[in-house]
Protein backbone atom coordinates (compact mmCIF):
# COMPACT_ATOMS: atom_id res chain seq x y z
CA UNK A 1 0.00 0.00 0.00
CA UNK A 2 2.87 2.47 -0.70
CA UNK A 3 0.90 4.42 -3.28
CA UNK A 4 -1.61 7.17 -2.62
CA UNK A 5 -5.27 6.70 -1.88
CA UNK A 6 -6.37 8.04 -5.39
CA UNK A 7 -4.48 5.78 -7.01
CA UNK A 8 -5.60 2.81 -5.31
CA UNK A 9 -9.21 4.18 -5.66
CA UNK A 10 -8.53 4.10 -9.27
CA UNK A 11 -7.63 0.26 -9.12
CA UNK A 12 -10.83 -0.42 -7.40
CA UNK A 13 -13.36 2.09 -9.43
CA UNK A 14 -15.00 -0.88 -11.08
CA UNK A 15 -15.09 -2.86 -7.63
CA UNK A 16 -16.88 0.47 -6.41
CA UNK A 17 -19.44 1.23 -9.11
CA UNK A 18 -21.04 -2.25 -8.93
CA UNK A 19 -21.04 -2.16 -5.80
CA UNK A 20 -22.77 1.01 -5.47
CA UNK A 21 -25.05 0.62 -8.08
CA UNK A 22 -26.29 -2.65 -7.98
CA UNK A 23 -29.82 -2.35 -6.52
CA UNK A 24 -30.47 -2.96 -2.78
CA UNK A 25 -27.31 -4.07 -2.32
CA UNK A 26 -25.13 -1.01 -0.17
CA UNK A 27 -27.82 -0.88 2.41
CA UNK A 28 -25.71 0.71 4.93
CA UNK A 29 -26.15 3.92 2.27
CA UNK A 30 -29.39 3.35 1.92
CA UNK A 31 -30.95 2.76 4.54
CA UNK A 32 -28.86 4.29 7.25
CA UNK A 33 -26.20 6.96 6.01
CA UNK A 34 -27.81 8.81 3.41
CA UNK A 35 -31.22 9.14 4.91
CA UNK A 36 -29.45 10.74 8.15
CA UNK A 37 -27.00 12.85 6.05
CA UNK A 38 -29.97 14.37 3.64
CA UNK A 39 -31.54 15.84 6.56
CA UNK A 40 -28.68 17.54 7.40
CA UNK A 41 -28.25 19.24 3.36
CA UNK A 42 -29.06 22.85 3.19
CA UNK A 43 -31.71 23.57 0.47
CA UNK A 44 -30.65 23.70 -3.23
CA UNK A 45 -28.44 26.82 -3.95
CA UNK A 46 -26.48 28.39 -6.29
CA UNK A 47 -23.90 25.47 -7.63
CA UNK A 48 -22.79 22.49 -4.98
CA UNK A 49 -19.87 20.90 -5.31
CA UNK A 50 -19.70 17.39 -5.09
CA UNK A 51 -15.96 16.85 -3.67
CA UNK A 52 -15.04 12.89 -4.11
CA UNK A 53 -18.12 12.74 -6.04
CA UNK A 54 -17.15 8.78 -7.05
CA UNK A 55 -19.46 7.19 -9.95
CA UNK A 56 -22.04 9.98 -8.95
CA UNK A 57 -24.91 8.31 -6.77
CA UNK A 58 -24.96 11.79 -4.91
CA UNK A 59 -25.14 13.67 -7.88
CA UNK A 60 -28.10 11.30 -9.45
CA UNK A 61 -29.75 11.83 -6.15
CA UNK A 62 -29.88 15.66 -5.76
CA UNK A 63 -30.34 16.96 -9.21
CA UNK A 64 -32.95 15.61 -9.50
CA UNK A 65 -34.08 18.21 -6.18
CA UNK A 66 -33.26 20.93 -8.55
CA UNK A 67 -29.64 21.26 -6.93
CA UNK A 68 -27.15 22.44 -9.99
CA UNK A 69 -23.65 20.48 -9.00
CA UNK A 70 -20.15 19.86 -10.01
CA UNK A 71 -18.54 17.14 -9.66
CA UNK A 72 -14.89 16.34 -8.99
CA UNK A 73 -12.73 13.25 -8.17
CA UNK A 74 -9.46 12.36 -8.89
CA UNK A 75 -9.90 9.08 -10.14
CA UNK A 76 -10.30 9.28 -13.64
CA UNK A 77 -12.29 6.20 -13.87
CA UNK A 78 -14.85 7.30 -11.71
CA UNK A 79 -14.53 10.98 -13.06
CA UNK A 80 -16.41 9.24 -15.94
CA UNK A 81 -18.60 7.25 -14.78
CA UNK A 82 -20.00 10.36 -12.55
CA UNK A 83 -19.98 12.28 -15.87
CA UNK A 84 -21.95 9.67 -17.57
CA UNK A 85 -24.56 10.40 -15.24
CA UNK A 86 -25.59 13.51 -17.02
CA UNK A 87 -26.61 14.63 -13.29
CA UNK A 88 -23.48 17.56 -13.28
CA UNK A 89 -23.36 20.80 -14.90
CA UNK A 90 -19.27 19.36 -14.83
CA UNK A 91 -17.15 16.91 -13.42
CA UNK A 92 -13.46 17.40 -12.89
CA UNK A 93 -10.53 14.92 -13.33
CA UNK A 94 -8.75 16.70 -9.96
CA UNK A 95 -6.76 16.70 -6.76
CA UNK A 96 -8.78 18.08 -3.51
CA UNK A 97 -6.10 19.88 -2.99
CA UNK A 98 -6.77 21.66 -5.93
CA UNK A 99 -9.59 22.60 -6.50
CA UNK A 100 -10.22 24.10 -9.98
CA UNK A 101 -12.91 26.27 -9.28
CA UNK A 102 -12.66 30.02 -8.68
CA UNK A 103 -12.74 31.69 -5.02
CA UNK A 104 -16.43 32.05 -3.70
CA UNK A 105 -17.74 30.01 -6.81
CA UNK A 106 -20.30 27.36 -4.48
CA UNK A 107 -22.82 28.14 -1.77
CA UNK A 108 -22.49 24.43 -0.72
CA UNK A 109 -19.24 21.63 -0.64
CA UNK A 110 -20.85 18.27 -0.34
CA UNK A 111 -18.54 15.94 0.76
CA UNK A 112 -19.69 12.37 1.85
CA UNK A 113 -17.98 9.79 2.14
CA UNK A 114 -14.80 10.92 0.64
CA UNK A 115 -12.32 13.11 2.82
CA UNK A 116 -10.94 9.35 5.20
CA UNK A 117 -10.07 8.49 1.36
CA UNK A 118 -7.77 11.62 0.37
CA UNK A 119 -4.53 11.76 1.20
CA UNK A 120 -4.54 15.11 2.76
CA UNK A 121 -7.90 16.28 3.81
CA UNK A 122 -6.92 19.11 5.63
CA UNK A 123 -5.76 20.79 2.46
CA UNK A 124 -9.31 19.48 0.73
CA UNK A 125 -11.13 21.50 3.56
CA UNK A 126 -8.47 24.57 2.59
CA UNK A 127 -10.26 23.89 -0.71
CA UNK A 128 -13.46 23.79 0.02
CA UNK A 129 -13.08 26.87 2.29
CA UNK A 130 -11.70 29.16 -0.36
CA UNK A 131 -14.27 27.99 -3.15
CA UNK A 132 -16.92 28.43 -0.60
CA UNK A 133 -18.58 32.13 -0.61
CA UNK A 134 -18.89 33.68 2.78
CA UNK A 135 -21.47 31.59 5.10
CA UNK A 136 -21.49 28.84 2.50
CA UNK A 137 -21.28 25.42 3.65
CA UNK A 138 -19.69 22.27 3.97
CA UNK A 139 -21.87 19.14 4.87
CA UNK A 140 -19.34 16.15 5.23
CA UNK A 141 -20.04 12.88 5.91
CA UNK A 142 -16.58 9.97 7.15
CA UNK A 143 -16.46 6.60 8.24
CA UNK A 144 -16.60 7.31 12.56
CA UNK A 145 -13.20 7.11 13.45
CA UNK A 146 -14.59 4.84 16.08
CA UNK A 147 -15.57 2.34 13.66
CA UNK A 148 -12.31 0.48 12.73
CA UNK A 149 -11.05 -3.12 13.94
CA UNK A 150 -9.58 -3.21 17.79
CA UNK A 151 -6.29 -3.79 16.73
CA UNK A 152 -6.10 -0.35 14.91
CA UNK A 153 -8.36 0.51 17.74
CA UNK A 154 -5.84 0.59 20.01
CA UNK A 155 -3.42 3.08 18.27
CA UNK A 156 -6.48 5.60 18.17
CA UNK A 157 -4.16 8.85 17.13
CA UNK A 158 -1.63 7.02 14.61
CA UNK A 159 -2.61 7.90 11.32
CA UNK A 160 -2.61 4.08 10.06
CA UNK A 161 -3.63 3.23 6.25
CA UNK A 162 -5.84 0.82 5.85
CA UNK A 163 -7.37 -1.89 3.11
CA UNK A 164 -10.49 -3.39 4.18
CA UNK A 165 -12.18 -5.76 2.18
CA UNK A 166 -16.05 -6.79 2.54
CA UNK A 167 -17.72 -9.13 0.33
CA UNK A 168 -21.76 -9.54 0.46
CA UNK A 169 -24.19 -10.78 -1.58
CA UNK A 170 -21.55 -11.97 -4.49
CA UNK A 171 -19.49 -8.71 -4.43
CA UNK A 172 -16.20 -7.80 -2.95
CA UNK A 173 -15.20 -4.01 -2.07
CA UNK A 174 -11.78 -3.11 -0.58
CA UNK A 175 -11.99 0.15 1.09
CA UNK A 176 -9.25 1.68 1.60
CA UNK A 177 -8.65 4.46 3.30
CA UNK A 178 -6.96 6.19 6.28
CA UNK A 179 -7.76 6.24 10.14
CA UNK A 180 -7.58 9.19 11.73
CA UNK A 181 -8.67 10.67 15.72
CA UNK A 182 -11.59 12.99 15.39
CA UNK A 183 -9.43 16.16 16.47
CA UNK A 184 -7.43 15.74 13.24
CA UNK A 185 -11.06 17.04 11.08
CA UNK A 186 -11.93 19.30 13.87
CA UNK A 187 -8.61 21.17 13.84
CA UNK A 188 -8.38 21.09 10.45
CA UNK A 189 -11.78 22.70 10.14
CA UNK A 190 -10.63 25.51 12.43
CA UNK A 191 -7.81 26.13 10.68
CA UNK A 192 -9.88 26.91 7.40
CA UNK A 193 -12.32 29.06 9.30
CA UNK A 194 -14.94 27.02 9.46
CA UNK A 195 -17.85 26.54 12.18
CA UNK A 196 -19.47 24.07 13.31
CA UNK A 197 -23.03 24.04 13.48
CA UNK A 198 -24.04 20.14 13.63
CA UNK A 199 -22.80 16.99 14.54
CA UNK A 200 -24.86 13.35 13.89
CA UNK A 201 -23.76 9.72 14.87
CA UNK A 202 -26.74 8.15 12.85
CA UNK A 203 -28.28 5.25 14.35
CA UNK A 204 -30.64 2.73 12.28
CA UNK A 205 -34.26 3.23 13.10
CA UNK A 206 -36.74 0.34 13.55
CA UNK A 207 -38.07 0.68 9.61
CA UNK A 208 -34.23 0.12 8.75
CA UNK A 209 -33.95 -2.63 11.25
CA UNK A 210 -36.90 -4.62 9.84
CA UNK A 211 -35.62 -4.34 6.42
CA UNK A 212 -31.96 -5.20 7.68
CA UNK A 213 -31.67 -6.73 10.64
CA UNK A 214 -27.61 -6.88 9.93
CA UNK A 215 -27.76 -3.11 10.84
CA UNK A 216 -28.31 -3.58 14.56
CA UNK A 217 -24.86 -3.72 15.49
CA UNK A 218 -25.22 0.06 14.47
CA UNK A 219 -27.22 1.00 17.46
CA UNK A 220 -24.61 0.33 19.92
CA UNK A 221 -21.24 1.69 18.07
CA UNK A 222 -21.32 4.35 15.36
CA UNK A 223 -20.87 3.38 11.87
CA UNK A 224 -20.62 7.28 10.45
CA UNK A 225 -20.03 10.69 11.53
CA UNK A 226 -22.05 13.50 10.15
CA UNK A 227 -21.05 17.55 9.96
CA UNK A 228 -22.60 20.43 8.91
CA UNK A 229 -20.05 23.43 8.75
CA UNK A 230 -20.27 26.92 7.81
CA UNK A 231 -17.71 28.98 6.49
CA UNK A 232 -16.84 32.30 7.76
CA UNK A 233 -17.69 35.85 6.43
Amino acid sequence: MGDRLGEAWERRAAEWTAWARTPGHDVHFTLLNWPAFDELLPPPGRLTLDLGCGEGRVGSLLRPRGYRLVGLDSSPTLAAFARDTGRYDGVHEADAGAIPLDDGAVDLVVAFMSLHDMDDPAAAIDECARVLEPGGRLCAAIVHPLNRPSDRLANYFEHQRAADSVETNGLTMTFESIDRPLEYYTRALERAGFVIEALREPRPDEAALRAEPRLTSALHRPFFLHLLCRRGS
